[in-house]
């Protein structure tokens, strides 16, 4: 199958690069092997590898709600405070307990919150509306509706119900609904391991002391620590200066290694004298660069390169960049990459007043970071200036507003949308 390639440095749209990436990459072989078998308690977070179907009701009887007395609906009707309906009392059912009684027109049971109503029953009436007259009869001031105040025997989940589809990304209560089916193991996508690789001369290590012209690598720390928010493994290579067999030998590394799934690469990305990512990219294994150039700002000059069905993404060497080309491009691509069905694994967002005037060079999406500060009980978004090599502008922002590629900027007190850091 023929694709498009990108030429170096066109720029495009995000959904266009994504959509580049989706035609070219094979993902039902990348899928094939992924699968493996873990228990539940260690599932949060993980991406289901098949369909869950109940094999049963839950709860699996019908249930009281409440605190009270199981009756039949019918009963009741017409209860009141004024003219009360008379029970006859004929036992109590235990917690945990099948009732060894089936109930009769004009009799109630005593039972708790959580108790297997009897058979014959349909409805509980709640214990403040009933009063003992004694220990066989009872009084009842309020009617009930059939199945009122009970969780119906298949009204959690039904037998052969699909739970949850392949691709569904479990949260807390969803291991909780789990749980509660018996399913003990279950099928999943292994966890991606992406490595992450710092380019340049001026990169060192974060326990030496920089001298002019050096900064420490931020990138490796903060790609690293994004990686394991979205449930992934972070595999460290480490600073590569500016040379090209070196990088090339390390790249090829990455795309020998089985374990690698995915390889961040930070820096040279640019066109440049010393910018030998896309030179190396483009020899290590068809099909090579499938876009270098985003209409973003910042992280402009992104690569994504696919070679032999394995995927290098070039990030900006500015940390600004680099994070913020990871928040709204690296993420979907590794959604996809986990099987992920709906990408509900993105930031949250929260409305509120911008403070100041921003503007942008229209053609391009921007992300401005913002601090938000609460004045007479209205939310404003504050814009924090700083280039994208200040990681202080970053780490100081409680998020970011996007302006789109169609607008030239933003107003004070225009209402906008912040995409909030965790």
């Amino acid at each position: 199958m023929f694709f498009m390639i990108q030429p170096l440095f066109k720029v495009i749209t995000i959904e266009e690069s994504l959509k580049i990436f989706r035609q070219s990459f094979n993902f039902a072989t990348f899928f094939k092997k992924r699968e493996e078998q873990i228990e539940l308690i260690h599932a949060y977070g993980r991406v289901l590898a098949e369909n869950i179907i109940s094999t049963e009701n839950i709860p699996g009887f019908n249930r009281s709600t409440m605190d009270g007395y199981a009756v039949k609906a019918s009963d009741t009707y017409g209860a009141s405070d004024g003219l009360p309906a008379y029970l006859d009392l004929i036992g109590e059912i235990k917690m945990s307990e099948k009732p060894s009684f089936q109930l009769q027109n004009g009799q109630a049971a005593r039972i708790s919150t959580g108790g297997m109503l009897p058979e014959g029953a349909d409805a509980v009436v709640m214990l403040e509306y009933t009063d003992n007259i004694s220990s066989t009869m009872i009084e009842i001031s309020r009617s009930v509706a059939p199945w009122e105040n009970v969780l119906r025997e298949d009204e959690d989940i039904k037998k052969n119900e699909t739970i949850f589809g392949k691709g569904h990304r479990l949260r807390p209560q969803d291991i909780g609904l789990l749980a509660a089916l018996g399913c003990e193991k279950i099928n999943v996508f292994k966890k991606l391991v992406v490595a992450i690789i710092s380019t340049g001369d001026e990169i060192i290590s974060i326990n030496s002391k920089p001298e002019p012209g050096q900064v420490r690598d931020i990138n490796t720390f903060a790609l690293g620590a994004a990686i394991e928010q979205m449930g992934c493994i972070p595999y460290y290579i480490g600073i590569i200066p500016d040379d090209e067999l070196i990088l090339e030998k390390a790249l090829s590394e990455c795309l020998e290694n089985q374990e690698i799934d995915l390889t961040l690469i930070s820096g040279g990305s640019s066109v440049g004298v010393r910018d030998y990512t896309l030179k190396v990219l483009n020899r290590l294994g068809p099909p090579g660069i499938l876009v270098h150039g985003l209409a973003l700002k910042p992280g402009k000059p992104t690569i994504i390169s696919l070679n032999k069905q394995k995927l290098f993404i070039g990030l900006p060497g500015h940390p600004v960049s680099a994070m913020m080309v990871f928040d709204n491009v690296v993420r979907k691509i590794i959604s996809d990459l986990k099987g992920e069905t709906f990408h509900f694994g993105g930031r949250k967002t929260i409305d509120a007043l911008l403070e100041n005037n921003v503007f942008s060079d229209a053609g391009r999406e921007e992300y401005i970071r913002v601090l938000l500060k609460n004045k007479n009980n209205q939310l404003w978004a504050v814009p924090v200036l700083g280039k994208s090599g200040m990681i202080s502008s970053l780490a100081m922002a409680d998020g970011y507003i996007t302006i789109r590629l169609n607008q030239e900027g933003l107003y004070q007190g225009q209402k906008v949308i912040v995409t909030l850091f965790e």
